[in-house]
């Protein structure tokens, strides 16, 4: 029966007219395991890892159709490939303090982010390929690094839903939004702002220039801030963003 429904499974993926349809079981998983506000159950990912499992396994068989999918949809994909293999990472581990204490051998040593982990699209990709070769490099688009999670405290939320090519744009824009108004990730005034590691770690994709990060964080903001504000950089808490972990340790440390 298990070999049925996952024959069927990558039948409707490659044959979906909808990209849409590729990411059902995961929009589901998602809505099922993942707060409103973002935090993620990863014990009842658990429960349920039969069904990311059958998910992946749709990934794998589906390659992106350039002359049927938009490029929303192409980025969509994979978005959502690179997050659902970090949660089955977690729980291939779980339960664990960081996806950083996970070795994986690769071909630079041993990491999470090196290892072929990602199978989409009939290959195998690391964490880190997919990040840079074929979401930056491909996309040029600075709010990625929002919607992608490192299953961390300091990682931006995981969205409760799938992305979606149709409605990816806003989707983005919320996530950004999200991203800076967390107060436990960015504390932002007129006269300073410290800001999430992220900013300084992907600098130059915010933009060529003296002000050019503030000129991007007002496109988000509720008030803009002048470009006069001193610019702090936060350390980044890799601590896994469990749920369970942190319900009672809501302040946490920066």
């Amino acid at each position: 029966m298990g070999w049925l429904v996952l024959c069927m499974l990558y039948t409707n993926a490659t044959a979906a007219d909808s990209p849409a349809q590729v990411h059902q079981l995961w929009n589901e998983l998602l809505f099922q395991h993942v707060t409103p506000d973002g935090r993620v159950d990863y014990q009842g990912f658990l429960d349920d890892e039969d069904k990311l499992a059958e998910y992946l396994q749709v990934l794998a068989h589906t390659t992106p159709n350039e002359q049927t999918w938009s490029r929303d949809d192409i980025k969509a994909f994979w978005l959502n490939a690179y997050n659902a293999t970090t949660v089955s990472l977690v729980l291939e581990y779980y339960p664990i303090n960081s996806l950083n204490t996970i070795r994986l051998k690769s071909g630079s040593g041993f990491s999470p982010w090196e290892a072929l982990t990602v199978a989409a699209a009939g290959h195998e990709y690391s964490l880190n390929q997919v990040e840079r070769t074929l979401l930056r490099d491909q996309f040029h688009d600075p709010r990625i690094h929002f919607a992608l999670v490192c299953a961390a405290v300091s990682s931006p939320v995981l969205r409760n839903e799938a992305y979606e090519g149709h409605r990816l744009n806003a989707q983005l824009d919320d996530q950004t939004q999200r991203f800076l108004a967390d107060p436990l990730l960015n504390t932002i005034t007129a006269e300073r702002l410290q800001l999430s590691s992220l900013f300084d770690w992907y600098s130059a994709e915010f933009g060529s220039g003296e002000n050019a990060l503030v000129a991007f964080l007002n496109r988000y903001l509720h008030t803009p801030v002048p470009a006069t504000a001193k610019i702090e950089f936060l350390s980044f808490d890799w601590r896994l963003n469990d749920r369970q972990a942190l319900s009672g340790t809501q302040a946490l440390t920066r």
